[in-house]
């Protein structure tokens, strides 16, 4: 349940399973493989937890289904390195 408030990544990233995070950047990096012409960077990943699929947000924080959950860009930039 949203509770509106923002979460702070740095504790948002313990919660958050290595492979996941693993797999929104290979989803990140595959886009931008195939769009190099990508200027502006996105909010982040829409990723399913169980299945590892998602796709790139770039407009505002989408609506999540329950096995869903939104990887920040900031965390997948921090964590290539």
């Amino acid at each position: 349940m949203d509770t509106g408030a923002d979460v702070d990544d740095g504790s948002f990233a313990a919660y958050l399973d290595p492979m996941v995070i693993r797999s929104a950047r290979q989803i990140y990096e595959t886009y931008y493989s195939v769009h190099p012409e990508l200027t502006e960077p996105p909010l982040g990943v829409a990723i399913n937890r169980v299945t590892h699929r998602g796709k790139l947000i770039f407009t505002r924080k989408p609506a999540l289904l329950p096995q869903e959950c939104f990887i920040p860009f900031d965390l997948i930039q921090s964590t290539a390195y």
